[in-house]
């Protein structure tokens, strides 16, 4: 009998080999190596110095525990004035960051060179670290909690405008096309089609902005800006560490209780 031919099963295709990285990939590697190894070198790391340093946080660490609740009066109110500065600062940033996102977003933009010019404004202001701005306000306002507010303000600005604007961009454009129909204005579109559907996430970005200003806030106090920062500043300085231990946990307490409630009304908001 013959045997009939069973068809040839089908070859897969060899798997993919790795290719070799264009020149300019290469290129792009050793720059990042040479940096890394220059960096490596400028930075000073060795062994001994984190060996050395090890020893000298467990030093910190001995002199530290307990902590020292005998100024937690003090440290209270200092804690409340920095989430003053960052409750404040951030709600005033947020309202103007509303007219900076909207001018920045090509659908709600009168003319191109207005979103040209609100995009480099709100560079500018992310760009800029929240700690320079602290200082450029100490210098104009003097010490205080109200240095620490309008940094957080140009900061939020600079962070939640962007965000803002591309939320913006990314409306259907079938409602504000079907009130533009209608005969509505730009700023009865805006209101009537773009905001409440950015709000959710705008309410996100504003939380996520608190969060951020609180840590912030704590960092500013420690030029001048007011706050519980400017308590653990002179307590690292008079080398009274069980004190600024206290001062963390109070930090840490706050920090991770907001966090939790930011969570929670997230949930609830998306």
């Amino acid at each position: 009998m013959s045997q009939v031919k069973r068809p040839a099963a089908p070859t897969t295709p060899p798997p993919t080999r790795f290719k070799s990285p264009p020149v300019f990939a290469w290129l792009l590697i050793v720059t990042f190596l040479a940096l890394f190894l220059q960096g490596v070198v400028a930075t000073e790391i060795s062994v001994e110095r984190l060996l050395r340093g090890a020893v000298n946080l467990v030093h910190f660490i001995g002199r530290a525990f307990p902590p020292d609740p005998t100024d937690i009066n003090t440290i209270g109110w200092a804690m409340l004035e920095t989430m003053n500065i960052a409750v404040v600062g951030v709600t005033v940033g947020v309202l103007l960051s509303i007219p900076f996102a909207l001018l920045s977003a090509r659908n709600t933009t009168p003319w191109p060179w207005v979103r040209v010019m609100s995009r480099l404004m709100i560079a500018a202001m992310r760009t800029v670290p929240d700690l320079i701005w602290a200082l450029i306000f100490v210098v104009a306002v003097g010490l205080g909690p109200m240095a620490g507010v309008l940094a957080i303000i140009m900061d939020t600005i600079g962070f939640a405008a962007r965000f803002f604007s591309e939320r913006i961009e990314e409306v259907h454009p079938g409602p504000s096309d079907a009130l533009t129909a209608t005969g509505a204005g730009r700023l009865s579109v805006i209101g009537g089609a773009i905001l409440p559907e950015t709000l959710a996430s705008m309410t996100a970005t504003s939380l996520y902005s608190v969060e951020k200003s609180i840590r912030s806030a704590v960092t500013l106090g420690l030029v001048g800006a007011g706050g519980v920062g400017v308590e653990l500043a002179a307590a690292m300085r008079l080398f009274n560490y069980d004190e600024a231990l206290m001062i963390i946990l109070v930090i840490l307490v706050v920090v991770i209780g907001f966090e939790q409630l930011s969570s929670a009304i997230r949930k609830r908001v998306i």
